[in-house]
């Protein structure tokens, strides 16, 4: 479970921000404000997002600061599909969180222009990444956030699709689907999340009913996943939960979706693909 310290840490913790261009190279593996949530499935999803099925499945009450609320699917309003190409990074520092393992120490930063903030932003990255459910629950690795002034491991960023497109093919990826930046993705260094998604979700996501909070962790989870060093991985059991490293923005390949490494304390994996 989410340690008591991220709700100490929380969205007051952080202050002013530094600013960073868009990044260096690394290897693959006008703002509108928001009008409202969506709270039910649409009846014909978002005609850009490739099709994959999913059977509806129930999840979790989400809670945690940041987070849009239970049965949210998505949100509305227009989403900007380009930014300043320049970051805000969060200030504080959170505590260590997980119990065993190497401190990877980590930043989070929003693009200027995206029209989001910095504090829900982090607050969501923190609440994730120091969950019990997520990657330190391993007892291999522990995860602390640090400021933008300090070094870290890696940066968690939120950008707009067209800067998003732009970082991950300079890492290696192409995100586009259709001539468009669709995923997310992860360059050396770099978990680089496509506020598109950030704000719609996914088709298996939508189709399955399962809310857009549920969606952010797995996002979160997924792309630093890659950069902990782990690739992407199929269905271990049809109708089963999707592990984390399942590309389930695209496909589910048969499971549900899930936002997490780990279920009922043990690591939930699938075949390597």
């Amino acid at each position: 479970m989410l340690l008591a310290t991220v709700v100490l840490f929380g969205v007051a913790a952080l202050g002013r921000q530094y600013t960073e261009g868009t990044a260096p190279p690394g290897d693959p593996a006008a703002a509108a404000s928001p009008t409202g949530p969506v709270r039910s499935a649409p009846a014909d999803p978002p005609a850009e997002v490739p099709a994959a099925a999913a059977d509806p499945v129930e999840s979790d009450p989400v809670v945690e600061p940041g987070f849009p609320a239970e049965g949210v699917l998505k949100l509305g309003g227009r989403v900007p599909s380009t930014g300043s190409g320049e970051f805000e990074f969060a200030r504080e520092r959170s505590p260590v969180f997980g119990a065993k393992g190497p401190v990877r120490r980590f930043k989070v930063a929003v693009e200027k222009g995206s029209g989001e903030d910095v504090s829900a932003f982090t607050a969501q990255v923190v609440a994730t990444l120091s969950d019990e459910r997520s990657w330190i629950g391993t007892g291999r690795l522990r995860m602390q956030m640090v400021s933008g002034a300090e070094a870290a491991d890696f940066t968690v960023y939120l950008a707009t699709r067209e800067t998003a497109g732009q970082m991950c093919q300079r890492g290696g990826t192409n995100i586009r689907i259709g001539g468009v930046p669709f995923t997310s993705c992860r360059a050396t260094g770099k978990a680089i999340l496509n506020l598109d998604r950030w704000r719609k979700s996914a088709r298996p996501y939508l189709e399955s009913g399962v809310g857009l909070a549920e969606y952010r962790q797995y996002v979160i989870n997924h792309e630093v996943g890659h950069e902990l060093g782990h690739r992407h991985e199929g269905c271990p059991k049809t109708g089963g939960p999707a592990p984390v490293m399942v590309q389930q923005t695209l496909t589910l390949r048969g499971c549900k979706p899930y936002s997490w490494p780990r279920r009922n304390d043990k690591n939930l994996t699938g075949p390597s693909l």
